[in-house]
């Protein structure tokens, strides 16, 4: 049972809620990762389950294991989840991957839920989940295409840092309350090297064999025929153990050479380094 609002949080509360008034019907753009479920959550709680429709984008840049966790908290918060194919792959922009590959990702999902679901679920407004921190960050370029698509952001303008939403996630019972960030697959391909479906296929399976051996965050990052895995570092020695195996599998996957980074894990490196941030952010 949810216990009353806790106090800390209730002026962020109160102000997401205030980010909601004259809402008729709302459409989340839900990609089950903590932000967007504790916007779903709360979005749920403040207008009802009748008058919001949870949206996720299908895409090769999707991993099925999220795809898959989506579904789930989805339906454990009783929400109608509608999930649409996006074709940003088809986006030579896209494909092209420069800094501001976010963007044309971000307003094909929008420009979908535009032109197919408004009319059809009867929609007045969309939101998605970009929090606090990230509205400071220079490296997310997606916050432009929901701009431009009058996209509301009720956790940032609340000023829900993430810190603040993993808090109401607890709070809520959520899942993915301390679940790891899970940015899409094409983050794993350096700027300007081309996004295929084959290489987020090949990236998605590298990582499910690493994510097997009880690793709980990982990223493999593509570099043509050689991956360089990411983990928490103190996960470093889990992967190291059992490195025969992951090379083995590694090869089938199409990796010639595969590399362990001592750094560890690192968020957004591709494009902090690509704007010359690189240490700045994350």
């Amino acid at each position: 049972m949810l216990t009353a609002e806790p106090e800390h949080l209730r002026d962020a509360l109160a102000a997401f809620r205030r980010g909601l008034a004259g809402v008729g019907r709302l459409g989340v753009a839900y990609s089950g990762g903590v932000d967007s479920c504790v916007l779903l959550a709360l979005a749920l709680r403040e207008l009802g389950p009748d008058r919001v429709v949870a949206v996720t984008a299908l895409s090769p840049s999707l991993a099925a294991r999220d795809r898959r966790r989506a579904r789930a908290v989805a339906e454990g918060l009783g929400a109608t989840l509608v999930e649409v194919t996006t074709r940003e792959g088809e986006r030579e922009a896209y494909r092209r991957n420069d800094v501001d590959r976010c963007y044309h990702c971000k307003d094909e999902l929008f420009a979908v839920i535009d032109t197919q679901l408004l009319a059809r679920h009867g929609l007045d407004a969309v939101a998605y989940g970009e929090n606090a921190d990230d509205a400071l960050r220079p490296d997310r370029p997606g916050s432009r295409a929901a701009h431009e698509h009058r996209v509301l952001r009720p956790l940032a303008d609340a000023g829900m840092t993430k810190e603040v939403v993993r808090e109401v996630a607890t709070w809520l019972d959520l899942p993915t309350a301390q679940a790891p960030a899970s940015p899409c697959l094409a983050s794993r391909i350096p700027h300007h090297e081309r996004v295929t479906p084959e290489k987020l296929a090949q990236v998605e399976r590298a990582e499910d064999v690493v994510l097997a051996l009880g690793v709980p965050d990982v990223r493999v990052r593509h570099h043509g025929d050689l991956a360089r895995i990411e983990v928490p570092v103190e996960h470093l020695p889990t992967v190291l153990a059992a490195r025969a195996e992951v090379v083995a599998q590694f090869r089938r996957i199409g990796f010639r050479h595969t590399t362990i980074d001592l750094a560890g894990l690192q968020s957004g490196v591709f494009t902090l380094e690509a704007m010359g941030l690189r240490g700045a952010v994350g």
